[in-house]
């Protein structure tokens, strides 16, 4: 029997980088998976593709994960579709529409602010408050929250991105203390892959995309599926069961050697 055989997992921003590679590969361990994402075709895309490659049941949601009510109704499609919820992992992110990037820290707009904590911290909170009543009564859950080496490392210029992200670390950290009673780990991933948006950054700025490869000890940024989601289904398993209040560095060892590189050095 596969490892994750009856666990329902929702995935937050799966419709494509790492939230993409996480529910695939949750599903390939053998897990129903809820596809929460903000397009609807993109959403039903994956679902149908995660289906046809692992013959797993899978659903697509849309959802702003901006919206509390449409995060609390995420989270009950998945119990009346499934039964239950299971695993729950915090992926998804959106750029401020109009914000203007790599603002340093006197002129960042209180908008951008507000975003990031909307979109990076209290969508989790939300989401987290959601399932929690079905992971307390069986007494067994798995959160895990995708956080940042940009917050880790004080990456300069992106100081919303970063206060949110470790803002969710922290959050991620008092809900392991205070659930653990309910047997509910809670756990972060902060990783660097090879996903659309850093393939889109190494063409605009060739040579800091190298610079990040030089500081990463393996050479190489991570692959979703095999090397990012595969952290996130050890930690979703029952053999991450005394795992919680951590922070994996899935990055290759990038998070060894600082900040590498000034926003558009």
């Amino acid at each position: 029997m596969k490892k994750l055989a009856n666990r329902v997992a929702i995935v937050t921003g799966a419709g494509s980088g790492i939230g993409q590679g996480i529910a695939r590969r949750l599903a390939a361990d053998g897990a129903s998976v809820v596809i929460a994402e903000m397009n609807a075709d993109t959403g039903d895309a994956v679902a149908q593709s995660i289906q046809q490659d692992f013959g797993v049941p899978a659903s697509a949601f849309q959802v702003d994960m901006c919206d509390k009510t449409q995060v609390q109704a995420m989270v009950k499609h998945t119990v009346n579709t499934f039964g239950t919820v299971d695993i729950l992992v915090n992926n998804a992110w959106a750029a401020r529409r109009g914000a203007r990037p790599f603002t340093p820290v006197e002129d960042k707009a209180d908008e951008d602010f507000a975003h990031a904590f909307n979109i990076g911290y209290m969508a989790a909170l939300w989401t987290m408050q959601a399932v929690f009543p079905y992971m307390r009564d069986k007494r067994w859950g798995r959160i895990i929250n995708l956080a940042s080496l940009n917050g880790v490392n004080a990456h300069p210029y992106t100081v919303d991105y970063n206060a949110a992200k470790e803002a969710l670390r922290a959050l991620t950290r008092t809900a392991a203390r205070e659930w653990a009673q309910y047997q509910i780990c809670c756990n972060v991933i902060c990783p660097a892959a090879r996903t659309a948006a850093y393939e889109k950054f190494a063409a605009a700025q060739p040579d800091n995309a190298a610079q990040l490869l030089k500081l990463n000890p393996m050479g190489r940024m991570g692959d979703p599926e095999a090397d990012i989601g595969g952290v996130a289904a050890f930690l979703a398993s029952d053999d991450a069961r005394y795992l919680t209040g951590n922070t994996l560095f899935a990055d290759g060892g990038s998070h060894i050697n600082g900040v590498p590189w000034l926003a558009g050095a």
